[in-house]
C-alpha cells in the first residue's frame, strides 16, 4: 500500500509517567531566509531580524594571492655556518591567508605619500610630521667608500625605478602603510556596493571634503567619518533606511592589510603546494623553487639565475652582456619566475619585514598553530557619552630612538588603549595587554632573573634579554634630547622593539635565500636591502569553495 505521509511522526508512551509524548517530525526549512533555530523569517519585509544570507566567500583583495593553509616544517635545512642556532625545525600549522604577489613598489608607496601630503598638508605645522614620518630614508644608499648618489637622489621617485621594491622603510612605516591601504581598499568596496558615492574617495583625497575615511571609525561611528560629512557622500544605499551604512555583517568590509607573520611568510615562500614529496613536507626544501641549485635547470633559460642575489665578492650580477641575474642592485618586480603559489621574489631582490618580534627560539610548545610573537592587545577608548573616542583634530606622535617622529594615530581614527583587568581577569589564554615578552623575557620566566638587580632592569622586563635602555625625546621646540644607557651589565641587543626580516636580498649570498633563514633589526631602522609586502587573513573556509566538495557533496 502506497504511503501518503510526507512527514515522519513518532508517538511514544511513557508507561511510568502515565502519559503520551508525541514528537513530530522531520521538518527542515528549504529556505535560507528561514531560521533553523526558531523557524522565524529572516530578512522579511514585514520586519524582524536582518542577516546576510547571500555571502559566498571572501574575495581576493587588490594585489593579493590566495595561500591555502596547512602544515609544514618551519626551520633550517642548511648547515648552520653562522652558528645562530635560531631556526631549529618545528612543526607548524598555518591558517589560510592572502599575500601580496610582489613586494610593495616605489610607485605604490608614492601613492601613499601623495595621499598624506594632500589630506594632511605638511605646510600645516600640526601635520608636518605625518608626511615626514612616512618618508623612506633615501640616505640608506650612501656608502663612505662607494659612489651611490644616483640611487640616493633617484631611486624612490624616478619613473625608471617605479616598479622596483621600495627600500629605506622601517618596520613601523611598513605597518602604517598597511593600515592606510586597508582604509583605501575599503573605500573602494563601499563605493562599489553603493554605500559611498562614486567620487567620495577622490573628494577626500583632493581636500574638497575635510577629513578622511577610517575603517574602524566607520564600523563604530559611521557618522563621524569624513569629519562628520559622510551624509553628503553616501551612495544609492542611502535610499534604503535599513542599510544606510555597511556593517561587518554586510560582508563588504575587507579584513585589514598587515605584515605577514614569520610563519606565514616562510610557509608561502616554501610553496609546498607544487610538490608533495616527503622530504619537502619534512622541511627539506632548500629554496622557493624545486632543486638544490640557484640556476635554472629547465630547457628554456637553462643556466639563468632564478633570483637576484650576490654571486660572490665584487659580483652582484655577472659579466656585462650576459649577466647572470640581470640586476646589480634591486630588480623590477616580476623579473623572475614566481613560486608555485604565484608569489614573486620570495628569495632575493630585497629581504622583507615580517610582523614578529625576534627571539632566538621559536617556542612550539606554546603554540604550533599560527605561531606569532608580538601580540599587544588593544581596545577602543570609550568617551563619557559611551561611544568610541574619535580623534578629531588631534594627532598622536611618537619619537623613535633614532629621533624620527611618526604619527601613531591620525585625525578621524579611533583612539586605542591597552586592554585592562576587565578583559584579563580570570582569563586562561592571556593575562596582560603586552605579550611580546611572554615566557621569554619577563622576570618570572627568565633563568636566574633573581640575580639581576632592579637598577639594571628598567620596566621589570628583559632579564634574559637585558638590552640597553636608551631614551630619546623631543621638547616643544623640536630639539632632540638623548640619554644613552651607560650600564656595563647589558648582555644583548635583543629587546621587544627588534623585528624579524626574512629572505635574501641583492646584497646577500645564496645562503640567505633559504626561506627558513631569519635575521633581526630594530623596528625603527631602515636599509637599502629590506622592503616588505602585505598579507591579509582569510575569513571563513580554509579553501576556496568553488568546484570543491564537502564530505562527498558538491559545495554550494
Amino acid at each position: 500500500m502506497k504511503k501518503q505521509f510526507t512527514k515522519f511522526v513518532l508517538s511514544l508512551t511513557v508507561i511510568a509517567g502515565g502519559f503520551t509524548v508525541t514528537s513530530c517530525s522531520k521538518s527542515s526549512s528549504s529556505s535560507k531566509n528561514t531560521s533553523r533555530a526558531t523557524g522565524w523569517k529572516i530578512n522579511a519585509k514585514e520586519g524582524g531580524f536582518q542577516y546576510n544570507t547571500d555571502f559566498k566567500e571572501q574575495e581576493t583583495a587588490p594585489g593579493l594571492v590566495f595561500v591555502e593553509g596547512g602544515t609544514f616544517t618551519k626551520g633550517k635545512v642548511q648547515d648552520d655556518v653562522m652558528h645562530d642556532w635560531n631556526n631549529t625545525p618545528t612543526a607548524q600549522h598555518v591558517q589560510s591567508f592572502y599575500m601580496d604577489e610582489t613586494e610593495v613598489t616605489n610607485v605604490m608607496y608614492l601613492e601613499y605619500l601623495d595621499y598624506l601630503k594632500s589630506v594632511y598638508p605638511p605646510e600645516n605645522p600640526k601635520y608636518t610630521n605625518i608626511y615626514k614620518g612616512a618618508l623612506p630614508d633615501t640616505l640608506v644608499w650612501r656608502n663612505r667608500l662607494g659612489f651611490n648618489e644616483t640611487m640616493t637622489n633617484n631611486y624612490l621617485r624616478h619613473p625608471a625605478y617605479a616598479e622596483y621594491p621600495v627600500v629605506g622603510v622601517n618596520w613601523i612605516q611598513a605597518t602604517q602603510f598597511a593600515e592606510w591601504r586597508t582604509d583605501r581598499v575599503n573605500e573602494v568596496m563601499l563605493e562599489r556596493e553603493g554605500y559611498l558615492s562614486q567620487d567620495a574617495k577622490y573628494q577626500a583625497a583632493s581636500g574638497e571634503v575635510a577629513g578622511t575615511f577610517s575603517t574602524e571609525a566607520y564600523l563604530n561611528r559611521p557618522e563621524s567619518v569624513y569629519n562628520g560629512q559622510i551624509d553628503s557622500l553616501q551612495g544609492k544605499k542611502k535610499k534604503d533606511s535599513v542599510s544606510t551604512f555597511a556593517k561587518r555583517s554586510s560582508g563588504v568590509i575587507m579584513p585589514e592589510y598587515r605584515l605577514p607573520t614569520e610563519t606565514e611568510w616562510e610557509y608561502a615562500a616554501q610553496a609546498q603546494v607544487g610538490s608533495r614529496e616527503y622530504n619537502n613536507y619534512r622541511g627539506r626544501k632548500k629554496y622557493p623553487w624545486e632543486g638544490d641549485y640557484t640556476r635554472n635547470g629547465q630547457r628554456v633559460g637553462r643556466g639563468d639565475q632564478l633570483a637576484n642575489f650576490k654571486q660572490g665578492k665584487g659580483d652582484y650580477g655577472g659579466i656585462a652582456g650576459w649577466s647572470d641575474d640581470g640586476a646589480d642592485i634591486t630588480a623590477q618586480v616580476m623579473s623572475y619566475k614566481p613560486n608555485d603559489l604565484g608569489l614573486y621574489d620570495m628569495a632575493g631582490n630585497v629581504a622583507e619585514w615580517v610582523a614578529d618580534v625576534y627571539r632566538p627560539i621559536v617556542d612550539d610548545e606554546v603554540s604550533d598553530f599560527n605561531y606569532y610573537r608580538g601580540n599587544i592587545y588593544m581596545k577602543s577608548a570609550i568617551g563619557e557619552d559611551g561611544k568610541v573616542n574619535i580623534l578629531r583634530d588631534s594627532v598622536l606622535y611618537d619619537t623613535l630612538p633614532n629621533g624620527k617622529v611618526v604619527a601613531v594615530n591620525l585625525p578621524g581614527e579611533i583612539k586605542q588603549v591597552p586592554v585592562d583587568e576587565n578583559e584579563t581577569y580570570l582569563r586562561t589564554n592571556f593575562s596582560s595587554s603586552d605579550n611580546r615578552g611572554y615566557r621569554d623575557g619577563d622576570p618570572g620566566s627568565s633563568r636566574f632573573f633573581d640575580r639581576f638587580s632592579d637598577e639594571d632592569e628598567e620596566s621589570d622586563k628583559a632579564s634574559m634579554y637585558n638590552s640597553p635602555q636608551h631614551k630619546v625625546e623631543r621638547d616643544e621646540d623640536g630639539k632632540i634630547t638623548r640619554q644613552y644607557d651607560q650600564s656595563n651589565t647589558r648582555t644583548s641587543l635583543i629587546n621587544d622593539e627588534v623585528r624579524v626580516y626574512k629572505g635574501g636580498s641583492w646584497r646577500d649570498r645564496a645562503y640567505w635565500l633559504d626561506p627558513a633563514q631569519r635575521r633581526y633589526m630594530p623596528q625603527y631602522m631602515a636599509t637599502d636591502y629590506i622592503g616588505f609586502r602585505c598579507a591579509m587573513s582569510r575569513v571563513g573556509s580554509k579553501s576556496k569553495t568553488k568546484n570543491k566538495t564537502v564530505r562527498g557533496k558538491k559545495a554550494k
